[in-house]
C-alpha cells in the first residue's frame, strides 16, 4: 500500500481532525483480523498483526473482550475453545493454544507488538458488546483506551464498535480519537452530533443507501466498509473512494487498486 500520507503527517492531522474523511486516504486497506488468510495465519493472532504491518497495510484490524478476571485479550467471538470468555479467567482460556500455536494474546501483548517497526500501520480496535450488561460493555471500552494509552499507542489507534453507547463512553474520555460506528443502523449525518467520527457498515448498506456515501463525505464522516472479499464489489467500493476498506484478501484488494490508477 503507498497511497497513505507519511506516517507523522497522518497522526498529526488525525489527532487533530478526529481522522476526518478530508484528511483519510482514499480507498486504504484494513486487514480485518490481521493478514491471515493468504498465508493461512491464524485470524487475530500476533503472526496476522505482524503481517499486516510487514504489508505496509493502511490499517489492521483485531477485536477486544475482558475475561471474567478482568484480562483484555485478542478474540473475535463471545466464546474461545467453548468457553464464555467474559464468564471465563484468562489462565483458563490459554490452557488452549491458537491454531497456530501462539498463546491467546492479551491487548497489552497485541498492542505492544503493534508499535514495533510500525510506520504505516493503524491499529483499529474493535470492543466487542458486552453479553453480560451495557455496563460492562462501557467498562471494557474504558480499560481498553487506557491500556493502549499506558503503551503510548492512542496516536495510531482507531476504535470501532456494534455499540453506539461504547463509542459516546470512550469519546467523554478521549475528545480526539478517531470513533466508528459499525451497525448500520444511522445515517453519517445522525452520528455527528454525538462526535462519532466514522461509519464502518457492511457493503450491503452501503448498496441499500448509496446516498449516504455522499452524505458522509459532506459532512466529513470517515467512510469505512467490511468485509469486503469479492472483486466486483471491490471495484465499486474504489470507484466511490471510501476511506477505508476492510477485507480478508489485503493483496487482493491492493491489486485491484493499482489496476485501476
Amino acid at each position: 500500500m503507498n497511497i497513505m500520507k507519511p506516517y507523522t503527517t497522518f497522526l498529526l492531522i488525525g489527532l487533530l481532525v478526529g481522522f476526518s474523511s478530508c484528511n483519510a486516504p482514499k480507498n486504504g486497506i484494513v486487514a480485518h483480523r490481521g493478514a491471515w488468510k493468504k498465508n493461512n495465519l491464524t485470524e487475530n493472532s500476533i503472526a496476522s498483526l505482524r503481517h499486516a504491518i510487514d504489508l505496509k497495510l493502511t490499517g489492521s484490524e483485531f477485536d477486544v473482550w475482558r475475561t471474567a478476571d478482568d484480562s483484555l485479550i485478542i478474540n473475535h467471538d463471545a466464546h474461545y475453545n467453548k468457553l464464555l470468555i467474559e464468564e471465563t479467567n484468562y489462565a483458563d482460556l490459554i490452557k488452549f493454544k491458537l491454531s497456530n500455536g501462539e498463546k491467546l494474546p492479551t491487548l497489552h501483548e497485541y498492542i505492544t507488538e503493534g508499535v514495533k517497526n510500525n510506520k504505516k500501520t493503524l491499529l483499529v480496535c474493535e470492543i466487542k458488546p458486552s453479553e453480560i450488561s451495557k455496563e460492562r460493555g462501557k467498562e471494557t471500552a474504558l480499560k481498553t483506551v487506557e491500556t493502549i494509552k499506558k503503551l503510548k499507542a492512542e496516536k495510531m489507534t482507531s476504535y470501532i464498535s456494534f455499540d453506539y453507547e461504547i463509542l459516546k463512553q470512550i469519546r467523554q474520555v478521549d475528545a480526539l480519537t478517531s470513533l466508528q460506528y459499525l451497525e448500520g443502523n444511522k445515517a453519517p449525518g445522525e452520528i455527528k452530533s454525538d462526535r462519532i467520527t466514522g461509519v464502518d457498515f457492511h457493503y450491503s448498506v452501503f448498496q441499500k443507501h448509496p446516498e449516504w456515501i455522499k452524505e458522509a463525505k459532506d459532512n466529513h464522516i470517515t467512510l469505512n466498509v467490511w468485509t469486503v472479499n469479492d472483486a466486483e464489489i471491490m471495484d465499486w467500493i474504489i470507484k466511490n473512494k471510501f476511506d477505508y476498506i476492510t477485507t480478508n484478501e489485503p493483496e487482493l484488494l491492493n491489486q485491484r487498486i493499482k489496476n485501476k490508477k
